[in-house]
């Protein structure tokens, strides 16, 4: 059989920066070309960064990438590269009409291309469009019609992207029709716990379904509130693992592939949902026979705990660089959720570049100060304690508040606080908040949610526990000194507003708490689901109540970056103004 060396580079990619992208694509061709690779490709939309949302409606950024993707081919083959073939991810618009959609010509698309001999020698456009959880894409796309198949040393390749793997029919079966020997899918595909398991499942059933090796190439990084985590994977037709990289790195999969020759009698025309197969043949000559390199391997499997803290560190890391920024600011209390941000911050960007101010009230307990400052010892972040109770005393001389509105008074002083020296210092202010807490609505508007990012927005406070126990655990398992003091973790969570305050005051225990709220949030049951699931009638009708009214509080809380299939942003819009409530 032929045999293909495959190149899949899983690398980052950053929205708008088409220059700095064209870059990276070019920076790995040439060390996939140096590694000896047949064929490259890279993940989807690699291009302008993913996803473009509107920027995908305006038709100078349209052209922009159109643009860059030829002088990218241009390029290839100015610096020695265009003999290999690379699949690059991008975005396109429609030459023709789409009447049944209403949409009209020059309308966006989701395109890839293969680049060779310094031309565009093949483009085609995504078939299925998602229109699900953070997924827009009828918004702004129109579909493909077509089964993209390359010739490359006498190997039929089919190509698709992303959303044509998760939906049955179209480019799978197409592949099979089209006798293809191996199918590359590109793909922006975000991150989520648990879903490398549901993603591997997947490639291995699609792979049987188009009766060929399937080369799933991911991307790898952070964008607004979206992380990526590579993971890309290779599995021959019976759906056996050939090679799976690692998640949350960079680089470059290697793997040689024995491979069917392509038939001389490959079929034409339409196949499987209506697609016209678009052929394009580059070599015909198998290469020369070869001693294989040993396979891409199947690299480690991160654990639950630190496959989410890692996806926390690298969204948090790509939103501060991308956006130009050096240094974070965050509020110390002493609690769990500030010392987890912390512990996040410094290993996303540096603790030379993490900054944290505690800021304590006369309710402020010796001992929240006093772990405030032992988690600045021992992670080595900028600290400094500035009390707020002179500010306190001075707004309470000229107003009197009382009860709740003299408790949020701190935090809002708190918030202030922050905002000023972000805007005197130059750091990005970072809010604690937690996903428990904003379902709720416990958390203080102009207070605990200024910032300019939440980094455990998506993170229940039972996660937040258990990830700060896994970050201690891996610091000592390393040899180093555990970033979050152990009191941070045992103590009863508390805001501290008011003397000897608890969280469990307002709320139910957090493990309580949580499980109805992942009920709610997450999985859209209603009260008699969660009732019957073992909750308390009277518990859940009061959390749902408290997550209902709380709408407004989120609309304002800041990007974060999201873990769950369900985050508070995209993946779920409610209305502010909404009379309906669930009956009790």
């Amino acid at each position: 059989m032929p045999q293909l060396r495959l190149a899949l580079n899983q690398i980052d990619s950053h929205v708008g920066n088409i220059d700095a992208n064209a870059d990276s694509i070019v920076h790995w061709t040439r060390h996939s070309a140096e590694q000896g690779a047949h064929l490259v490709a890279f993940p989807e939309m690699v291009l302008t960064g993913y996803p473009v949302e509107d920027l995908a409606l305006r038709g100078s950024f349209v052209e922009a990438s159109r643009e860059a993707l030829r002088e990218l081919a241009e390029r290839l083959a100015a610096e020695g590269l265009g003999e290999l073939p690379v699949v690059v991810g991008y975005l396109d618009r429609t030459e023709q009409a789409v009447p049944r959609l209403g949409k009209p010509a020059g309308s966006p698309e989701n395109a890839a291309a293969v680049l060779h001999g310094g031309r565009v020698v093949l483009r085609f456009a995504k078939h299925h469009l998602p229109n699900y959880g953070v997924f827009d894409e009828f918004r702004y796309f129109v579909p493909g019609n077509t089964q993209p198949v390359v010739r490359v040393r006498g190997i039929d390749v089919a190509l698709a992207i992303c959303e044509d793997l998760w939906q049955d029919g179209g480019r799978v079966p197409a592949t099979r029709s089209a006798g293809a020997g191996l199918l590359i899918s590109v793909n922006a595909s975000p991150y989520e716990r648990n879903k490398d398991d549901v993603r591997l499942e997947l490639v291995r059933k699609r792979a049987q379904e188009a009766g060929c090796t399937l080369a799933y190439v991911a991307m790898m990084g952070g964008q607004d509130e979206l992380v990526f985590d590579g993971d890309s994977i290779v599995v021959d037709a019976s759906g056996e693992v050939v090679a799976r990289a690692p998640q949350f790195s960079e680089g470059c999969v290697l793997v040689d592939l024995d491979l069917p020759a392509a038939s001389p009698d490959a079929p034409e025309g339409i196949v499987d949902d209506g697609l016209r197969i678009d052929r394009v043949v580059l070599s015909e000559e198998p290469v020369e026979p070869y001693e294989p390199v040993v396979p891409g391997g199947y690299a480690e499997r991160l654990d639950d705990d630190e496959e989410i803290y890692d996806a926390l560190v690298v969204g948090l890391r790509a939103y501060v660089r991308k956006n130009g920024f050096q240094s974070v600011l965050i509020g110390l209390s002493g609690g769990i959720d500030s010392a987890l941000v912390a512990a996040i911050a410094c290993d996303a960007v540096g603790a030379q570049n993490v900054y944290g101010i505690s800021m304590p009230s006369k309710y402020s307990s010796d001992h929240s100060r006093g772990d405030a400052a032992g988690l600045a010892e021992r992670t080595g972040l900028n600290f400094r304690t500035v009390p707020i109770e002179p500010m306190f005393d001075a707004y309470m001389g000229s107003l009197g508040l009382t009860g709740l509105a003299e408790e949020n008074l701190q935090s809002r002083l708190r918030g202030t606080m922050l905002m000023a020296v972000s805007n005197q210092e130059g750091h990005i202010v970072l809010a604690p908040g937690n996903k428990s807490e904003l379902a709720v609505g416990y958390s203080t508007l102009y207070g605990d949610s200024v910032g300019a990012y939440g980094p455990i927005k998506d993170v229940y406070k039972s996660d937040v526990f258990r990830l700060a126990r896994y970050r201690n655990r891996a610091a000592f398992e390393r040899g180093e000194i555990p970033p979050i003091p152990e009191n941070s973790i045992v103590k009863p969570p508390s805001a501290e507003l008011r003397p000897g305050q608890v969280d469990t005051d307002s709320l139910p225990d957090y493990p309580v708490l949580d499980a109805i709220l992942a009920l709610y949030v997450d999985r859209d049951q209603g009260v008699d689901a969660i009732v019957a699931a073992g909750f308390d009638r009277e518990l859940v009708a009061r959390t749902l109540r408290m997550v209902d009214t709380a709408e407004y509080k989120r609309r304002q809380y800041p990007p974060g970056t999201k873990i769950s299939a369900k985050g508070f942003g995209k993946d779920r819009r409610l209305p502010i103004t909404n009379g309906w409530r669930e009956r009790a």
